[in-house]
């Protein structure tokens, strides 16, 4: 298995979670100036992304590559991994998704970079040497809850943005259930064994995988807020917000150039009454056939928590 940014914020759970089965070789695939740590165990290759054969040669031998890069990563870099994993001719590929629903039309015509998740999917299939399984997660539990301009919450300050009634639900995931979703994913047999059809490789191929920790809304959010806080609702200034209002206030923001304006709207579409962020709803989720244990939401409102007084920006 080859890891892009295995020293980044889900890829390093991804890959202590693949080394963890005892099954899998990781080989991290990184700059040539990079300093990322890495976990114990994992192979390193430095490679130059301007120089196509360093990365077929890294990804040579390997039977996955799995794909983790920031929303900041340059935009053509997903594409010259895809391309290099087909001249390595490859097996599968784990594109960039990590993400609510980018399969949802709605979406994906509201949120212009889940777009660019459909568009690697295509040319994974136009190359037709690799098969891709998308993994949808949602957004990151611990990462979003910690930034008060993605779900609403502002620790410091005491402030909770309800958008609408604030009862609208969302799968979200933690970083550890992504890092065992992917373990447990590749752990799979490629084809069937015997009468349990669905767990193989197969049964996912060129397709999209939903996991995901809680599906919930942000009162369900402010529930566990109150309880890891030990403070009642009082405490708190809850003020609420229409969300379709606060998504096109956040596309005025972002035209300004302002990062918080994309972070408004971008989070803000997936609380929209039309349940493009419960896929748990609409197309169920594979944490049964995984294995996935079911998580305390307390515990990692906690991390969240601790992680927002780290968080340079809200």
């Amino acid at each position: 298995t080859c890891m892009s940014q295995a020293g980044g914020n889900s890829g390093k759970y991804v890959t202590e979670a693949l080394l963890k089965t005892g099954r899998h070789t990781v080989t991290a695939i990184t700059r040539l100036d990079s300093t990322s740590a890495l976990p114990d165990g994992v192979e390193v290759k430095k490679v130059d992304y301007e120089n196509q054969s360093s990365l077929v040669e890294a990804l040579q031998g390997q039977d996955a590559l799995i794909i983790t890069m920031g929303t900041m990563a340059p935009p053509d870099q997903q594409t010259k991994l895809i391309q290099a994993a087909a001249d390595a001719n490859l097996s599968w590929i784990l594109p960039n998704e990590w993400s609510p629903d980018s399969a949802n039309e709605a979406l994906v015509k509201d949120v212009f970079i889940f777009g660019k998740m459909q568009k690697a999917r295509e040319l994974i299939t136009k190359l037709g040497k690799s098969s891709f399984i998308a993994v949808t997660t949602g957004f990151w539990y611990e990462w979003s809850l910690a930034i008060s301009a993605s779900y609403g919450f502002d620790f410091a300050n005491r402030i909770v943005t309800l958008f609408d009634d604030g009862e609208t639900k969302i799968s979200t995931t933690t970083w550890p259930q992504v890092g065992r979703a992917v373990a447990n994913l590749l752990s799979l047999p490629i084809h069937s064994e015997g009468d349990d059809v669905d767990r193989c490789l197969d049964r996912f191929r060129n397709g999209h995988v939903y996991v995901s920790s809680f599906t919930v809304s942000q009162r369900d959010i402010l529930d566990s807020v109150l309880r890891v806080t030990q403070t009642s609702l009082g405490d708190w200034k809850v003020t609420k917000e229409p969300v379709k209002e606060r998504y096109s206030k956040g596309i005025e923001v972002m035209q300004k150039g302002d990062r918080k304006g994309f972070v408004r709207m971008m989070y803000s579409r997936v609380f929209f009454p039309d349940d493009c962020g419960d896929y748990e709803k609409t197309k169920g989720t594979v944490n049964d056939l995984l294995g996935l244990p079911k998580e305390d939401i307390d515990e990692a409102t906690d991390v969240a928590i601790r992680r927002s007084k780290e968080v340079s920006w809200s």
